[in-house]
């Protein structure tokens, strides 16, 4: 029954990283992590399926191994973050309480993002040909 649980847990967090990306208060990455967690406790091939996407799965594997997050992806969802974030309190301009609810979140997950532990972009081994 628990796996079940998780199962369904897993696909309903799938389905709110997806809104998150394009919903400015609605986060992504802790979704994809916690679909990420439900699935390799309840469905290993949907968490083998979620590893294998093409634009997640580099930044669920670094996760899971405890490697952390590329100074790259780091940047790109500070610029992301703050420009959604941005474009949310200039479409609510007239909404002024509205606007410190965007500050604060944006705040903390800044906070996080830059505490989180970083990953070196350059590849340790050199390509040969």
């Amino acid at each position: 029954m628990m796996r079940y649980a998780l199962l369904v847990a897993g696909w309903i967090c799938v389905a709110l990283a997806v809104a998150g990306a394009v919903l400015p208060l609605l986060p992504t990455t802790p979704f994809v992590l916690l679909a990420a967690w439900c699935f390799s406790r309840s469905s290993p091939r949907f968490h083998q399926w979620l590893l294998d996407q093409r634009h997640l799965g580099p930044y669920l594997r670094n996760w899971e191994n405890g490697q952390g997050l590329t100074r790259r992806a780091k940047r790109r969802a500070l610029i992301m973050l703050w420009l959604s974030l941005a474009a949310s309190a200039w479409l609510t301009s007239h909404l002024g309480w509205y606007r410190l609810g965007l500050l604060i979140p944006g705040i903390f997950a800044t906070r996080y993002l830059l505490r989180a532990k970083t990953l070196d972009d350059t590849p340790s081994e050199p390509v040969q040909k």
